[in-house]
């Protein structure tokens, strides 16, 4: 005997909603849109404090805080950086390891293989 789709005491909400399911989805949407425009002011603060931050930022540039700086040039420190490199190292050769051959040299003998 298969379980019948009707309950044996329905509730009058549930038998409503059956009816008419737009009574479920309205007041949802409403929520959702309604929690969208109290985040709003939220948000707006956020922006407002960045907003600030930024502000004072640019009224200590204004009493020239900055001045003392020097113009950063990519040019000029990848210049100062390649000069350094060739006065600081010098390169070395590392002995290879005794089973492998110097490049350029076809090995004496096959690798052995375990």
């Amino acid at each position: 005997m298969p379980f019948s789709s009707k309950p044996i005491n329905p509730s009058p909400l549930h038998s409503r909603l059956k009816r008419n399911p737009a009574l479920f989805g309205v007041p949802f949407l409403l929520i959702i849109i309604g929690a969208s425009f109290g985040l709003q002011t939220f948000t707006q603060t956020r922006y407002d404090l960045q907003d600030q931050k930024v502000k004072q930022m640019s009224s200590e540039q204004a009493l020239g805080l900055d001045r003392k700086k020097k113009k950063f040039d990519i040019r000029e420190e990848y210049y100062k950086l390649s000069a350094a490199g060739e006065q600081d190292w010098e390169p070395k050769r590392i002995a290879r390891p005794n089973d492998f051959p110097e490049l350029g040299v076809p090995p004496t003998e096959p690798p052995v293989k375990p």
